[in-house]
């Protein structure tokens, strides 16, 4: 079981930047995949990036690639996602996920188990 509890989100210029960040609970933290995923009315939860249990790998949708940051604490069961240069086309909700697979890179969000309830991150341009 994991409990996760997005925050950081808010209201931010177009080439500013925000830190997500999500906490989890339980002591089986640091053996999952974590990652964030964002969605907009309308549209399909979208993959962001995933960090593995121990931090060694990060992935990232081509779209963050080289502007957004995965990390992880495993001594606070926290995940990071630091988001730089923002875009108005980054405005959406931000939800952090957990699931213990073989493959932490993952992109689909049916593949995780455990989900935050969101974090609303506003671009303007």
């Amino acid at each position: 079981q994991a409990h996760l509890v997005e925050s950081g989100g808010g209201l931010v210029q177009a080439g500013g930047s925000l830190r997500l960040s999500c906490a989890g609970s339980g002591r089986t933290f640091s053996s999952f995949t974590m990652a964030w995923f964002r969605q907009v009315p309308g549209k399909e939860r979208e993959f962001v990036g995933a960090v593995s249990w121990n931090g060694g790998n990060t992935y990232y949708a081509d779209s963050v690639k080289g502007r957004f940051t995965i990390s992880r604490d495993n001594a606070k069961n926290t995940v990071y996602l630091q988001m730089n240069s923002l875009k108005p086309e980054d405005t959406a909700s931000y939800y952090c996920a957990a699931a213990w697979l073989p493959n932490s890179d993952s992109r689909v969000a049916g593949e995780y188990d455990y989900w935050g309830q969101g974090t609303q991150v506003t671009v303007s341009s």
